[in-house]
């Protein structure tokens, strides 16, 4: 009930955004300024003196917005350090995840490391992979010529709790390991010159952090020749925060979050993939036939409406905005379609500008609500051509007992009462 109260007050902001915006209110949003005491009657800060300039050093949002929070899965983890809190898309507007909002996924507890004793060694797994080993400090990486860019983050994991069949309620649970930032940092290619590495040879690297959990990855050769692949400091205007792997952290653009490694300490170049344990044990997946799927790094197109959905309540039939976010890792977004009643008939939504590759993209579309129950989805579709896929046809190929990687079609149940709940089609 709790959930379904904040999710009500964040439907009802954002309606309210779309009849500023020039949409037809119902009736009764105009008849309540009629002798209302919110206008007659001027309140403390129309009359008096605000606080003081600086009452914070680091400003925070408005009390009114405490329970805007990330929140952890009760019962999902046994610890809290090897554990997942969920970014809480349900109440945020753009693409950008503030960054104390953004999901979180530490395999040992996350760490505030001082920078000043921080450092980037690179080697290469044979002596003549880089004709120099070099390490840097923080200093010296943040003299380099720096570039800013637009991804999204999502763990390989979101969305995994419902391969099955339905097992959480609200959007935050379903899909919030999934977040969005601006990254400043230093192309990793340019370290890689610097040290003299053999792109010929050297056709993979292992990226390891500095965490107790010994996170490594390989990442291939050509996702970094591409440019993409950052040696990343900055995040949304302002140093990485420690949950994100404060001070430095890679950032591999389309490629599931676990392969951004935090705490970033070590860039191994060598000639073939390593088989971490965190490639070849975990994260992978369990196919129908018996075999394991592995090295499914990709994220594959996906959506999902965040407005309504799963514990938000409409307050009145009539003119809503349907709101989502859409993603792909092979590139950009070219198109949201949106269906009301199960997906037996779309409709093309609108591209919120700018639609950037390996980025969030927000759709919206206008929805006139008539009180009776509806099927509400989202069904993307990127510039390779593939289509976001439904349950049905994922699970022809992928079965039902996976982790990773789930990208089906999101179904959001609008009933009659305007309570919102998670469902799933057959």
């Amino acid at each position: 009930m709790r959930e379904a109260k904040e999710g009500r007050r964040d439907f009802v902001r954002g309606a309210f955004a779309a009849a500023l915006a020039g949409a037809a209110a119902p009736a009764s949003w105009a008849q309540t300024s009629v002798g209302d005491p919110a206008i007659l009657d001027l309140p403390p800060h129309s009359t008096g003196l605000g606080q003081a300039v600086v009452t914070d050093g680091y400003g925070k949002p408005s009390q009114y917005e405490r329970n805007v929070q990330r929140r952890p899965s009760p019962g999902l983890t046994q610890t809290t350090q090897a554990s997942v809190s969920f970014a809480p898309l349900q109440s945020l507007f753009g693409i950008v995840t503030p960054s104390g909002l953004h999901f979180e996924r530490h395999h040992q507890g996350w760490w505030d490391i001082d920078p000043s004793k921080h450092r980037l060694m690179l080697n290469g797994s044979d002596e003549k992979m880089l004709k120099k080993p070099m390490v840097f400090t923080m200093d010296e990486i943040m003299r380099l010529p720096s570039v800013s860019r637009f991804h999204f983050i999502e763990c390989g994991a979101n969305t995994g709790m419902e391969w099955g069949n339905v097992a959480v309620p609200t959007c935050q649970y379903t899909h919030g390991m999934l977040s969005c930032s601006e990254f400043t940092g230093v192309p990793l290619k340019v370290l890689l010159d610097m040290a003299g590495a053999d792109y010929k040879r050297g056709r993979y690297v292992l990226a390891e952090g500095a965490d107790g959990s010994s996170m490594t990855r390989t990442i291939p050769m050509e996702l970094i020749e591409s440019g993409e692949v950052l040696v990343a400091y900055g995040q949304n205007g302002e140093m990485l925060r420690p949950e994100q792997g404060y001070p430095l952290r890679l950032v591999v653009p389309g490629v599931q979050g676990v392969s951004w490694v935090k705490y970033l300490r070590r860039i191994e170049v060598g000639d073939q993939p390593y088989g971490a344990k965190d490639e070849a044990v975990h994260y992978v997946d369990l196919m129908p036939d018996g075999r394991h799927r592995q090295y499914s790094s990709t994220q594959e197109c996906k959506s999902v409406i965040t407005t309504p959905s799963g514990g938000q309540v409409l307050l009145d039939r009539g003119y809503y905005q349907i709101s989502g976010l859409a993603w792909s890792g092979r590139g950009k977004v070219s198109r949201v379609d949106v269906s009301v009643d199960g997906g037996r008939n779309w409709k093309t939504a609108r591209l919120q500008e700018p639609v950037m590759s390996k980025c969030l993209t927000r759709f919206s579309i206008d929805w006139v609500w008539d009180g009776k129950p509806a099927l509400v989805q989202s069904r993307a579709m990127d510039e390779t051509g593939y289509v976001q896929p439904n349950f049905r046809q994922l699970r022809a190929v992928r079965g039902t007992r996976s982790i990773y990687h789930n990208n089906a079609i999101q179904t959001w149940l609008v009933q009659e009462s305007g309570e919102v709940k998670n469902v799933q089609l057959s």
